[in-house]
Protein backbone atom coordinates (compact mmCIF):
# COMPACT_ATOMS: atom_id res chain seq x y z
CA UNK A 1 0.00 0.00 0.00
CA UNK A 2 1.26 3.25 -1.10
CA UNK A 3 1.97 5.79 1.52
CA UNK A 4 -0.96 8.84 1.94
CA UNK A 5 1.43 12.12 1.68
CA UNK A 6 -0.70 14.74 3.10
CA UNK A 7 0.13 18.68 2.01
CA UNK A 8 -1.14 20.77 5.07
CA UNK A 9 -2.21 23.39 2.88
CA UNK A 10 -4.10 21.79 0.06
CA UNK A 11 -6.08 20.42 3.15
CA UNK A 12 -6.45 23.90 4.36
CA UNK A 13 -7.61 25.24 1.18
CA UNK A 14 -9.97 22.49 1.19
CA UNK A 15 -11.57 23.34 4.70
CA UNK A 16 -11.57 26.62 3.55
CA UNK A 17 -13.43 26.03 0.19
CA UNK A 18 -15.88 23.48 2.32
CA UNK A 19 -16.46 26.48 4.83
CA UNK A 20 -17.28 28.92 1.94
CA UNK A 21 -20.01 26.37 0.55
CA UNK A 22 -21.29 25.39 4.27
CA UNK A 23 -24.10 27.44 4.19
CA UNK A 24 -27.56 26.77 2.19
CA UNK A 25 -27.78 30.10 0.18
CA UNK A 26 -24.56 29.49 -0.77
CA UNK A 27 -25.59 26.32 -2.07
CA UNK A 28 -28.21 27.88 -3.67
CA UNK A 29 -26.04 30.07 -5.24
CA UNK A 30 -23.75 27.62 -6.90
CA UNK A 31 -27.01 25.26 -8.03
CA UNK A 32 -27.88 28.13 -9.44
CA UNK A 33 -24.93 29.10 -11.24
CA UNK A 34 -24.54 25.53 -12.14
CA UNK A 35 -27.63 25.02 -14.53
CA UNK A 36 -26.73 28.72 -15.88
CA UNK A 37 -23.49 29.20 -16.47
CA UNK A 38 -23.19 32.55 -15.76
CA UNK A 39 -25.72 35.02 -14.36
CA UNK A 40 -25.32 39.14 -13.06
CA UNK A 41 -25.41 39.59 -9.67
CA UNK A 42 -29.62 40.98 -10.45
CA UNK A 43 -30.38 37.84 -12.05
CA UNK A 44 -28.88 35.77 -8.93
CA UNK A 45 -30.62 38.20 -5.96
CA UNK A 46 -34.11 37.64 -8.30
CA UNK A 47 -34.12 33.92 -8.73
CA UNK A 48 -33.02 33.29 -4.92
CA UNK A 49 -35.53 35.74 -4.00
CA UNK A 50 -33.43 37.78 -1.50
CA UNK A 51 -31.78 40.98 -0.95
CA UNK A 52 -29.22 42.56 -3.04
CA UNK A 53 -26.85 42.91 -0.21
CA UNK A 54 -27.38 39.49 0.95
CA UNK A 55 -26.59 38.16 -2.58
CA UNK A 56 -23.54 40.84 -2.88
CA UNK A 57 -22.44 39.02 0.51
CA UNK A 58 -22.58 35.49 -0.69
CA UNK A 59 -21.32 36.03 -3.97
CA UNK A 60 -18.14 37.61 -2.55
CA UNK A 61 -17.36 35.06 0.02
CA UNK A 62 -17.80 32.57 -2.85
CA UNK A 63 -15.53 34.79 -5.06
CA UNK A 64 -12.84 34.87 -2.60
CA UNK A 65 -12.32 31.71 -1.77
CA UNK A 66 -11.83 30.78 -5.29
CA UNK A 67 -15.15 29.28 -6.27
CA UNK A 68 -16.39 31.65 -8.52
CA UNK A 69 -15.10 33.64 -10.85
CA UNK A 70 -16.51 37.61 -11.82
CA UNK A 71 -16.49 39.50 -14.80
CA UNK A 72 -17.52 43.01 -14.74
CA UNK A 73 -19.09 43.56 -18.68
CA UNK A 74 -20.45 47.29 -18.43
CA UNK A 75 -22.07 48.31 -15.34
CA UNK A 76 -22.73 44.42 -14.87
CA UNK A 77 -20.87 42.01 -12.79
CA UNK A 78 -21.12 38.74 -14.24
CA UNK A 79 -20.33 35.60 -11.81
CA UNK A 80 -19.88 31.94 -12.81
CA UNK A 81 -17.94 28.77 -11.23
CA UNK A 82 -14.28 27.81 -11.89
CA UNK A 83 -14.99 24.39 -11.42
CA UNK A 84 -17.98 21.73 -11.21
CA UNK A 85 -16.33 19.89 -8.13
CA UNK A 86 -17.73 21.69 -6.17
CA UNK A 87 -21.22 20.89 -7.35
CA UNK A 88 -19.79 16.45 -7.58
CA UNK A 89 -19.72 17.33 -3.78
CA UNK A 90 -22.72 18.62 -3.17
CA UNK A 91 -24.69 15.92 -5.05
CA UNK A 92 -22.51 13.44 -3.47
CA UNK A 93 -24.18 14.69 -0.07
CA UNK A 94 -27.43 14.98 -1.77
CA UNK A 95 -27.12 11.51 -2.33
CA UNK A 96 -26.31 10.47 1.12
CA UNK A 97 -29.10 12.04 2.66
CA UNK A 98 -31.35 10.49 0.65
CA UNK A 99 -29.32 7.08 2.22
CA UNK A 100 -30.99 7.58 5.52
Amino acid sequence: MANLVLDINKLEMAASKLRAIAHPMRIAVIDLLNENKKLSVTEIYNRLDIEQASASHHLNILKNKGILNSKREGKKIYYSLKSVTLTEIIECINRCNEEK
